[in-house]
Formats: structure tokens, C-alpha cells, sequence
């Protein structure tokens, strides 16, 4: 665990936070929707979100594009799904708000959090070893 709090920034705070969101995620998905409950934590998780993926512009272990590689893509599609997935609980689509939902926890957490414990990846040493 030490060589996660002593990676370069936004390392830490990124996988801290990203570890957050997919806790509060996973409430979200069980708990009553439309509670002022539910509106917090989603507020609260959005912006965690948000974090995660703009920090992760500043993280470049894996260079596939003159310093970008296919997870800034995720973080970019990140970005808009957050943007469109508030826009529908805003004008009240439920159903779309919930599928925009459940992909980002799905695609931009859980899908990406497995491909960090790649062999060869931060995560994947600070949880098996070197």
C-alpha cells in the first residue's frame, strides 16, 4: 500500500476517490431512488466522478498518443455520460438517467478498476506485490 501514497500526484487522490465513488455507486444502486438522500449521494458521487476523470488527464503511465492512451478516451466519454445522465434526471427521464447511470458505475469503475490490476500496473503490485 506504500507505493500507491508515494506515487506522483493525482495517483493517490485519484484511486482514493475512484475507490469512494465505487462504494457510494454501489449504495446508489441498492438504496430507495428519488429520496433527497439519493439526490445528495448522486451529487456526491458526480462529483467524485468528475475528479476521477479529469485527474486522470495528468496520469500518463500508459502512452499510446503523444501522451494519452484508450482510458483518456473512457474519461472523455466519462465526462459527456456524467453530463447527459444529469440531464435526464434534470428534465425528469427516469429510465435514461438510470441506464446512463449504471453504465458509468459499470464501464468508467468497475470495467476500468479491473484493467488497473494489470500485471505491470500500480494497483496490481500494490495488491499482489511486486
Amino acid at each position: 500500500m506504500s507505493g500507491l501514497f508515494s506515487a506522483a500526484m493525482p495517483i493517490p487522490s485519484h484511486t482514493g476517490l475512484a475507490l469512494l465513488a465505487v462504494l457510494i455507486g454501489g449504495a446508489q444502486l441498492v438504496l430507495a431512488k428519488g429520496t433527497s438522500a439519493h439526490r445528495l449521494l448522486g451529487w456526491l458521487w458526480v462529483t467524485l466522478m468528475i475528479y476521477v476523470a479529469v485527474s486522470s488527464f495528468f496520469i500518463s503511465a500508459i502512452q499510446t498518443w503523444r501522451g494519452f492512451s484508450p482510458i483518456h478516451l473512457l474519461s472523455v466519454w466519462t465526462l459527456l455520460a456524467l453530463a447527459i445522465a444529469v440531464y435526464h434526471a434534470r428534465v425528469g427521464n427516469i429510465r435514461q438517467h438510470q441506464r446512463w447511470m449504471v453504465q458509468l458505475y459499470v464501464l468508467a469503475l468497475l470495467v476500468t478498476g479491473l484493467f488497473t490490476l494489470w500485471p505491470g500496473r500500480l494497483m496490481h503490485e500494490v495488491i499482489f506485490g511486486g
